[in-house]
């Protein structure tokens, strides 16, 4: 089966322009683009206010992931020049809105969605630093 979205032709930027709609729409009181060495973008930072203060997330795309499973695939479209950004990006703004669709049925809060992808000690995100300690949340599995 083929990669979501693989033939897209819709930009990255529209994609980012849309998760951006939709998180405003759901809270956010700002977002920020973050761009790699190459201009691309890699990310996308956001606070949302919850009852527990403002908290900040990001979102991260993996295009390498994207352009190894499309080049695994033979996808028509994977040599064209930002295929697997646009992709990528296309298919965060895909699971963004339903993630939101859940949120507005209150099965489940926005904390909950995108816990994942808080950002702690300055630039990582939870999962970042759950990994680094083996996801245990003392010093580490010998901590417990």
């Amino acid at each position: 089966m083929p990669l979501k979205n693989y033939s897209t032709e819709i930009s990255a930027m529209k994609s980012i322009s849309e998760i951006q709609a939709n998180l405003v729409l759901h809270g956010a009181s700002s977002i920020m683009v973050n761009y790699g060495p190459d201009r691309e973008p890699e990310s996308l930072s956001f606070i949302i206010p919850t009852n527990q203060g403002n908290i900040p997330f990001r979102l991260p795309a993996n295009v390498k992931a994207v352009q190894t499973l499309l080049e695994k695939q033979k996808a028509k479209d994977r040599n064209r020049p930002g295929q697997a950004t646009r992709v990528a990006w296309r298919i965060i703004k895909d699971w963004v809105a339903a993630q939101v669709a859940i949120i507005e049925t209150e099965m489940v809060t926005i904390e909950q969605v995108f816990l994942p992808y808080m950002l702690v000690k300055g630039q990582s995100t939870l999962y970042e630093a759950m990994l680094d300690k083996g996801f245990y949340l003392t010093e580490g599995k010998d901590g417990i």
